[in-house]
């Protein structure tokens, strides 16, 4: 009996070739094991259904057969085969080194490098401090909160969302610049009810953050802690972040970066996140130093909120402001209100409504924020949605929190 072929990875990106002379599928690594891009042409991504880890070669090359009309289709076969595994695409051994040493290579780094510049910001110090100035200043902002513990800012790219972080940035002041930051920020790869952790510290064309190594092992002993976790890697919602806070305050701040995995076990099944008694033990920890640490420290969540539109499997054309997108926004707005009252049971009951259809990347952060700081109260200093395709929507806010 033929072995079945290698299972196709599900967590790549998957999206329509933006090429025009290249139609088809576009296909790539989110993770960064692989630096591979294929563009799949349109008579072809048929086949990568046949990659499920239960069909065989047999079946791959009766449906190329059916498509071509042709019997030799052997060359075919072995080319689509091969380009997928050499790609790194496909669950099997070329994968697995490759997945391996990038994880050694992150494990043995000296620090988190910028995986970002040169893309979303620009990757030259004074190139950076003109971008983030021309962000920053301009109009009045409002007052800066008395007591203010923390800020909620977007994880969306700075070019989409410089307004937003603009709102929530110019709420720090002088007086939070030796405290250590808590970043918690949405873990876009990792494991759910898992939390990622590093003792790195991180790089940007600034300079170098510290990182609080000391907090970091106090976290790290508890059983969802992921110690050096890869997710780090490649993760934007902590890096935007610390360098909007070098830009505001040099180089080397102190910062307490965590990952915070998808709570999907308690959207989907009902309950809450504690539920999971690692997850509970972790809150608690978090809640222990909050409290000890008190005014050592300042929060900082980089959070999106709903992702809505053809880009994320709706059936809509996503305008930001217009149609839908309106009830969308009435809807971030009962939310954000939960966690403006520091409702934490209330907030999480809304994001379980259909299982979260609004697909907030942000409520993971926000619930470990509302657990770990009780009675933090909030004030909405902006929100705004951005289409980040013709297609697709994606929504996010400004927040402070005060004692």
């Amino acid at each position: 009996m033929a072995q079945p072929l290698p299972r196709l990875r599900m967590n790549l990106d998957f999206m329509p070739s933006p090429v025009e002379d290249r139609p088809g599928l576009l296909i790539r690594d989110s993770y960064g094991y692989s630096d591979a891009i294929l563009i799949i042409p349109p008579e072809l991504v048929q086949c990568l259904s046949c990659f499920d880890g239960e069909q065989s070669s047999l079946d791959l090359r009766e449906l190329l057969v059916r498509m071509t009309g042709e019997l030799d289709v052997g060359s075919l076969e072995g080319h689509l085969l091969n380009t997928l595994s050499s790609a790194g695409f496909l669950h099997d051994e070329t994968y697995e080194r490759m997945r391996e040493q990038k994880r050694l290579e992150f494990s043995a780094a000296e620090s988190r490098v910028a995986s970002h510049a040169g893309s979303a910001y620009p990757d030259d110090p004074v190139a950076v401090r003109q971008t983030l100035n021309q962000y920053l200043d301009g109009i009045e902002p409002p007052p800066k909160p008395a007591n203010l513990l923390g800020i909620a800012a977007p994880h969306v790219s700075p070019f989409g969302g410089w307004q937003t972080y603009r709102s929530a940035y110019t709420a720090l002041s002088d007086e939070h610049r030796d405290r250590t930051f808590v970043i918690l920020g949405t873990s876009h790869y990792g494991d759910p009810e898992r939390f990622g952790l590093t003792r790195k510290p991180f790089d940007t064309p600034y300079g170098r953050a510290i990182t609080d190594i000391r907090l970091v092992d106090e976290l790290g002993a508890q059983p969802a802690a992921t110690m050096e976790d890869y997710c780090h890697s490649m993760e934007h919602s902590i890096e935007f972040q610390v360098l909007f806070l070098q830009h505001l305050y040099g180089p080397q701040i102190r910062i307490l970066p965590i990952l915070c995995g998808s709570f999907g076990s308690s959207i989907l099944s009902g309950g809450t996140p504690e539920d999971n008694e690692a997850v509970r033990r972790f809150l608690g920890s978090l809640g222990e130093i909050a409290a000890r640490e008190g005014d050592k420290l300042t929060w900082v969540l980089g959070i999106d909120m709903a992702h809505m539109g053809a880009r994320y499997g709706d059936d809509l054309v996503a305008i930001a402001g217009q149609n839908e997108m309106q009830d969308v926004a009435l809807r971030d707005k009962q939310r954000i209100d939960r966690v403006l009252a520091s409702d934490a049971q209330g907030f999480w009951n809304l994001v379980q409504e259909n299982q979260d259809d609004l697909k907030w990347c942000g409520s993971s952060p926000l619930y470990t924020f509302l657990r770990a700081v009780p009675g933090a109260k909030g004030s909405l200093r902006a929100y705004d949605q951005w289409n980040i395709d013709e297609r697709s929507v994606v929504s996010f806010a400004a927040l402070t929190f005060a004692r």
